[in-house]
């Protein structure tokens, strides 16, 4: 019986991305039912200026499971990001942003196998901003007064609130101790900076210490962001899982993913009760839309996470594998993947693709 998949091909770099990804995910013998559905920038046009168009929700509350490619997020201006309007109206409270290293990848580590657990609808990219002259902070400016902090009100002030609810918290945590469990990690490592903001990062780091009481064979610890960072620099085999507020998740999902090779290693989920969108890390690159040039790994590694939840886990581990042997090879690799990025013998988009499915196909199934 085939899985049926939402597959959203994105703008920028993401209709290649996914169109490889798919010839892959269609190599490995699993049948996919595909309900190619259309968002982002490049389409708004065609959608009365919205970028997320109702049918996609549709799609994917239906289908329960999506592919996703990269869709362009405008910077300080314009429409608000597509992925942060998914997260929320799915309800995918939690990120999985694993990090893991890959023979033939430039990179000054070894061995990393850390996964992130992101916090995806609550902190302070639920969007909850106002500017302090307006008159819906009005009040809100008044307070900040009378607590006699020396803000400046003179000019524009942009204020962004910090929601951390203890049910948002405790999910989430959840979520990290029983993906631990699930897959055969140790530990789980609750990341904040309580110290200063006590009411909610002091919120989270109390939760994170109860949800952590109800599961004694995983070992718990806490770090503070900062500390988190340096400790992930200096010694990263020291940690396993971390679970983190949105900010957070999102800095050092990044910081992760610079100790395995960059962004173009980094995949990635978003997990809710009733949906789940898998996705990479990395953004839409326009500049190279179109050119067959984009490093497809984070996305076709994305599709190794999609192809473990629908329950193909011998189909994802054989995908994987393939992917690293293309990659450890370094014969069949996109420019970024050689060791001179002039390197006239670097492979485009497709064609990795192209090294990918030869390998799959020599292989006989299990």
């Amino acid at each position: 019986m085939a899985h049926k998949v939402t597959l959203i091909p994105g703008d920028g770099i993401g209709p290649e991305l996914t169109e490889a990804t798919r010839r892959v995910v269609e190599a490995t013998g699993v049948e996919i039912e595909w309900d190619v559905q259309l968002a982002g920038a490049d389409v708004m046009d065609q959608f009365g200026g919205n970028p997320l168009p109702p049918q996609v929700l549709e799609s994917i509350r239906a289908n329960k499971v999506a592919l996703k490619g990269p869709i362009t997020t405008p910077v300080g201006s314009g429409f608000r990001s597509v992925n942060v309007a998914l997260r929320k109206e799915l309800d995918m409270y939690a990120q999985v942003r694993p990090g893991k290293s890959y023979e033939g990848v430039r990179s000054r580590f070894e061995d990393i196998d850390l996964v992130i657990i992101r916090e995806n609808t609550e902190d302070l990219y639920a969007g909850v901003e106002y500017e302090a002259d307006s008159d819906n902070a009005k009040e809100l400016t008044t307070w900040i007064k009378s607590k006699g902090d020396k803000f400046r009100f003179e000019d524009h002030v942009g204020i962004s609130i910090k929601p951390i609810s203890e049910e948002g918290t405790r999910r989430v945590v959840r979520f990290a101790f029983e993906f631990a469990r699930a897959n055969g990690r140790k530990k789980v490592t609750s990341v904040h900076k309580a110290n200063i903001m006590k009411h909610t990062d002091g919120l989270w780091l109390r939760v994170s210490e109860e949800v952590a009481a109800e599961f004694p064979d995983i070992e718990f610890e806490e770090r503070i962001i900062d500390n988190m960072c340096m400790q992930l620099v200096q010694k990263p085999e020291l940690y396993d899982v971390l679970v983190a507020p949105n900010l957070y998740g999102d800095i050092l999902s990044d910081l992760v993913a610079g100790l395995v090779g960059g962004l173009g290693m980094a995949p990635g989920s978003n997990d809710g009760d009733h949906a789940h969108v898998f996705e990479p890390v990395h953004g839409s690159a326009p500049k190279y839309a179109g050119q067959n040039k984009a490093n497809p790994t984070a996305q076709m590694l994305s599709a190794v996470m999609m192809l473990r939840h629908l329950g193909e886990t011998d189909a994802a581990q054989r995908m994987e594998d393939a992917i690293a042997k293309v990659i450890a090879e370094g014969k069949d690799v996109t420019y970024d993947m050689k060791e001179d990025r002039n390197d006239p013998t670097a492979v485009g988009t497709s064609q990795f693709a192209d090294a990918i499915i030869e390998v799959l196909g020599s292989r006989v199934p299990a």
